[in-house]
């Protein structure tokens, strides 16, 4: 049997064909527009997303049995609020993780509720991109289209309504609204409470790899699969990422370098970050992880290469960089283009290039944005080694993590092993690995991982070179704090 695994992100749609043993058949990928209305917002529509799915699936089974579709499953970006009214319309576009419009609305949250309550609440403190702050956000300022909302969902989960018909989300996605208890595993009612909405205008809670329903016949016809495909529940990008990966169980790490770059800490028991910098989420295997959040990463690159030096010729670029110049380059990026999250949590940093002179090349201007984004990310681990969790080696994937050089500058930044999976598809592989479970392929998510996922290589730091990093992370984690008081003023 075939199954397909959506990867529904913030710049594209990747879908991906594969069997159970995890042989990838086909990809296809498209494209969207992602809208900022108002610097600082960012916003997209649903429909979109759906034009992406639609025409993508029957694109991805071009040469394929399209009835030897057994399941499918998405991983797809988190926190973005989704509202429908009472005939299943979209009210307004979706209001995206990495809109930073609620700055008020989370100091509300954090200050005046409080962190510890939203930490009892919730196991999370409000960061600008989790949902519960766009809802406050909507409904002080858009009381009209507020009053029409009769279903909340997340990104990945109108995919799964266009298919089956059913309001459904998992717990992964769910933890990163703010509205949903982790460590008890639904709705806290005083936060809905709080924002104003009821629980029947939530979505139903599935685990991430159970089946929420069959693909309705019309839609079915449509994408040439069978009306008895399976659509599971799917998860989070990060989860379904971590999935994919084989970060699943106790104590795994995955890091991320997409748009945003994550690092995921898995665990078999519920825990806290009591410093609240790293999220505390429910994982796509039953159970838990922590997990720190940068919000430009891959974005960086995309944002310097193409915006900036006017080329997408990004491998031309590093080749640039020799090798001698690892941990010698005197410049550094402040790699905050939207705001940063873990674990400064802060609406209003931005980027900066600091110390360029005369002398300052182009190659040092991309080595100091792959070297900032692989210091952004240390932060986080920094927090995840004060609680006492020992992380020596990690999976990675993601965009960034397809260039060999940024793999060795994230290896000896974070002074850790990385192991690179043999599929880099991981929320779609991901995805997929959930509908296999849904359909009884596996019996579980960690018997599915164990079966299919296989590292192709191993990237090892050298001492020296970590050396070298230890000592330039910490001049850059000076920067941070001496622009801080100024950034407020830039807007």
């Amino acid at each position: 049997m075939l199954y397909i695994g959506i990867d529904l992100g913030t710049s594209a749609c990747k879908l991906l064909l594969t069997d159970e043993t995890g042989d990838i058949k086909n990809i296809v990928s498209r494209s969207y527009p992602l809208d900022f209305p108002q610097p600082g917002w960012s916003e997209q529509d649903p429909a979109a997303w759906w034009q992406a799915v639609e025409e993508g699936i029957p694109a991805l089974l071009r040469g394929h049995d399209g009835a030897q579709v057994a399941g499918i499953g998405a991983g797809g970006q988190m926190h973005g609020l989704v509202v429908l009214d009472a005939a299943d319309r979209v009210i307004r576009p979706a209001i995206l993780w990495n809109d930073g419009r609620t700055a008020d609305e989370v100091d509300y949250l954090n200050e005046t509720v409080g962190r510890e309550t939203l930490s009892a609440r919730t196991a999370n403190i409000a960061f600008a991109g989790f949902t519960a702050p766009k809802l406050l956000w909507m409904k002080k300022h858009e009381p009209e289209l507020f009053a029409r909302i009769d279903k909340i969902m997340l990104p990945k989960d109108y995919i799964n309504y266009r298919l089956t018909g059913v309001h459904c989300t998992d717990p992964s996605d769910a933890s990163g609204m703010l509205l949903y208890d982790v460590r008890r595993g639904m709705w806290s009612a005083e936060m809905l409470d709080l924002c104003g909405v009821r629980e029947t205008q939530m979505p139903r809670v599935f685990p991430s790899a159970a089946a929420v329903g069959t693909v309705l016949p019309e839609v079915a016809a449509r994408l040439g699969i069978p009306e008895t495909t399976v659509v599971a529940a799917g998860a989070g990008d990060n989860a379904a990422a971590a999935v994919g990966t084989g970060t699943v169980g106790e104590g795994a790490c995955n890091i991320s370098i997409g748009t945003s770059g994550t690092i995921f800490i898995t665990s078999k028991s519920f825990g806290v970050d009591p410093h609240n910098a790293l999220h505390s989420f429910a994982h796509a295997d039953n159970g838990y992880h922590l997990m720190g959040v940068m919000l430009s990463a891959a974005s960086c690159n995309t944002w310097l290469m193409e915006r900036i030096l006017r080329t997408k010729d990004y491998a031309a670029e590093q080749a640039e960089i020799a090798e001698d110049r690892l941990g010698n380059n005197r410049v550094f990026f402040l790699p905050y283009l939207m705001g940063e999250r873990s674990p400064i949590n802060d609406t209003d940093a931005r980027a900066a290039f600091v110390g360029m002179s005369l002398d300052t090349m182009r190659a040092d201007l991309v080595q100091a944005m792959l070297e900032g984004v692989a210091f952004g990310l240390r932060d986080s681990l920094a927090v995840a080694r004060s609680l006492g969790i020992p992380i020596v080696r990690s999976k990675i994937c993601g965009g960034g993590a397809k260039s060999p050089l940024w793999r060795k500058i994230f290896a000896n930044v974070l002074g850790i092993a990385l192991d690179v999976p043999a599929a880099e598809e991981g929320p779609g592989m991901g995805g997929a690995m959930l509908a296999m479970v849904a359909c009884g392929a596996y019996r579980d998510v960690a018997e599915a991982a164990a079966a299919i996922v296989r590292v192709t290589e191993t990237i090892v730091p050298d001492p020296a070179l970590v050396a070298r990093y230890d000592a330039r992370y910490e001049r850059y984690r000076k920067l941070y704090p001496a622009l801080k008081e100024v950034f407020p003023q830039l807007h």
